[in-house]
């Protein structure tokens, strides 16, 4: 079995890589404008407590929505001489522990990418024992997603989903579409480029139809045309497991997310990432494309 460090990734760090989690400093006491955020997160989810999880770190630096590239479930199951679906079985508690954090800190929207197009080409039973994996998740989670007011969406393309898996997605999103709490989307069977494809062949239609006129078609009418329009996009995309691409996940959406990638592999992927990832995109300066306000801007 490799080291634990070894296991978790490369030790090499880029400079869009996690750095070497320092001390969080003491917070301040929280202020008038803090407290008016707390209060408007747990208008819609009770449960909201940023300042109690990450007092550091002041609410209106709390990302509204965290997008999040899964890696490293096969890399973990082999470092322990276990078969990838342990793996993913282990990563599918992540996924839990993941969704009650981010309900904690006020997040109102966590997307997972969970099986992309491209996911397809791998052994016929690892593809299997995923769909299982997907049946049992939509099932259990059901009464607990309940209880939390957690709204479950999935993005991506039906075709080709096992029906069994269809009518449980559907059954989950219908359970849980008046849920006043934080929203969990899937991306199933989902790639970015295909939804650029079905959101061009959408407005294509439209206009045949003479129901939109082609010169009025600006980024508006894409974004309102992609699988899940009412969502805000990414403000922060998390990649576990040290592998520095995006793999054609939310390609529009992702156009001025922060970009967040730590060595960890998803089954080990806790409470203490997801904060280390948050601190780090609270640092950041977020200027899409104009200048940043400190005097010393360039």
């Amino acid at each position: 079995m490799k080291p634990a460090a070894e296991r978790n990734g490369p030790e090499a760090r880029t400079p869009f890589m996690a750095q070497t989690a320092s001390v969080p400093p003491a917070p301040a006491a929280p202020d008038a404008a803090a407290l008016e955020i707390v209060a408007r997160m747990r208008a819609r989810n009770p449960n909201a407590d940023p300042l109690g999880r990450l007092p550091d770190v002041h609410p209106s630096r709390i990302p509204r929505h965290i997008a999040i590239i899964m890696d490293g479930n096969g890399r973990w199951a082999r470092d322990r001489g276990f078969p990838r679906i342990f793996g993913h079985r282990n990563g599918a508690t992540a996924v839990r522990n993941a969704v009650t954090e981010c309900g904690k800190l006020g997040v109102e929207v966590l997307t997972l990418y969970s099986f992309s197009l491209e996911n397809w080409k791998r052994p016929a039973e690892e593809v299997q024992a995923l769909m299982d994996l997907c049946l049992t998740y939509c099932r259990g989670e059901r009464e607990e997603f309940l209880r939390e007011g957690v709204r479950f969406r999935v993005i991506g393309r039906r075709d080709g989903l096992p029906d069994e898996v269809l009518r449980a997605i559907d059954e989950l999103t219908d359970a849980t579409r008046k849920s006043p709490g934080p929203t969990l989307c899937l991306a199933i069977n989902y790639g970015g480029r295909a939804e650029l494809a079905d959101a061009a062949r959408s407005i294509a239609q439209r206009a045949a139809a003479g129901v939109l006129d082609p010169n009025t078609v600006d980024e508006s009418t894409i974004a309102g045309s992609l699988y899940a329009s009412d969502l805000p996009d990414p403000d922060l995309l998390i990649r576990t497991a040290g592998e520095m691409r995006i793999s054609n996940f939310l390609l529009w959406q992702i156009s001025y997310a922060e970009l967040f990638v730590t060595g960890t592999y998803w089954p080990d992927f806790g409470p203490a990432q997801l904060h280390e990832a948050i601190r780090e995109y609270a640092r950041r300066r977020r200027r899409f494309g104009g200048l940043d306000e400190s005097p010393t801007a360039t």
